[in-house]
This record gives C-alpha cells, structure tokens and sequence, in this order.
C-alpha cells in the first residue's frame, strides 16, 4: 500500500506534468507569457491539494499503479495536442467556455473538498453527513466540481483528446459517485432522499 497523500502528489505530478513540459516547448503562436503563468498558477493549485488532505488509508499499490499509467498516458495526449495539432486565437484562456466551465468545476471541487475535509472537529470519530454547498444537491459534489471542470475544458479545446478525457472522467467519477451514494444511504438512515448521485436533479 501506498500514503494517499503521496500518491496524490505523484498522480497530480504526473497529470500536469507532462502537458507543462510541452507547452514550456511549444513555439505556436497562441502560447505567449501569459499562457505560461496561468500553467503554473494551475499546478500550484493541483500541487497544494494533496498537502491539504487528512491521511486517510493507504492506497493500494496496484491502484496507485494503474492511476498512474493513466495520467502519464493522458498527460502526454493532451499535451502533445494542444501544442502540436491544434490551433487557438489569441485571448483563448480568455473564452468564456473555458471560465465557465473550468473555473466553477474547480470553484465545487475546491468548496467541496474543504466540506469533507472539515467534516470532523479534532479528536472527534465516526463518520457524518457532508452538508452544505452542492452536498445539498448530490453526493458527489467533489466528484461532479471535476467533472464540470474537464466538460468546461474539453468545450474550450474542442479536440477528440479533450472530450475523450472528459468522459473518462465522467465514467470513472460517476461510477464512484455512485459507490459513495449507496454506502451513505445504508450507513445513514437519515440520509436526505432527493439528494442525486453526482448530476443535480439527473443523476
């Protein structure tokens, strides 16, 4: 088994890592300086993350493994698309589908994540009901932040990789949202019945 906090480290390493590489490389015309910035503001926030976390149970090593082969493979398709094959105007991190999606998916994932993180006071045990912000709505809300995020981002970069991503995302996140969503419903008899799985009043 492997720390959770370190596996996330490496996975978010991994994730951004790759893409970072190329886009420092890259010589299109619709990466300037500005672009470079916003990147390492992005892994700032990607690498903070992981810190935040309470250490939970261990991640199980071929787990850890089998994440990893996927962000390195993912990592480098998307970077090798954005700076290789596809073509922006200027003022592209500007369009508002980018900002729409991607900054409020990040905006429920980052509110979300400080819910779960703060569900216990210190010295308390067991296990709560996460309330308040998209809690209200699905039991994923950190999950469907995530999801929002890559939708927001594969609209912006309209490429097969983007939108590819995107739905992995979905599937994989959906399908532990789903998990999480049973697990409350029979640990807690007061669990709220109309909260959804991880799509407000959909799923």
């Amino acid at each position: 088994n492997h720390p959770v906090i370190n596996s996330l480290l490496f996975l978010e390493a991994a994730r951004i890592g790759l893409p970072l590489e190329r886009l420092f490389r890259s010589s299109r015309p619709w990466v300037d300086g500005k672009h470079v910035k916003n990147a390492q503001a992005s892994v700032i926030l990607a690498l903070i993350f992981p810190l935040l976390i309470r250490e939970g149970k261990p991640t199980p090593f071929f787990t850890f493994v089998l994440a990893l082969l996927f962000c390195v493979f993912n990592g480098y398709l998307q970077g090798r698309s954005l700076t290789t094959y596809a073509t922006y105007p200027p003022g592209w991190l500007a369009d508002s589908r980018f900002i729409t999606g991607w900054l409020i998916g990040m905006a429920i994932n980052i509110h979300s994540d400080h819910i779960l993180r703060n569900l216990r006071k210190p010295g308390e045990t067991g296990y709560k009901i996460p309330r308040g912000g998209m809690f209200e709505y699905v039991s994923g809300a950190n999950f469907f932040g995530e999801i929002l995020e890559w939708f927001g981002f594969a609209l912006a970069c309209c490429t097969i990789e983007s939108f590819a991503f995107a739905l992995c995302t979905l599937f994989i996140l959906g399908s532990r949202a789903r998990q999480h969503h049973k697990w409350y419903l029979k640990k807690f008899e007061d669990y709220p019945k109309d909260r959804k799985i991880v799509i407000p009043f959909l799923y």
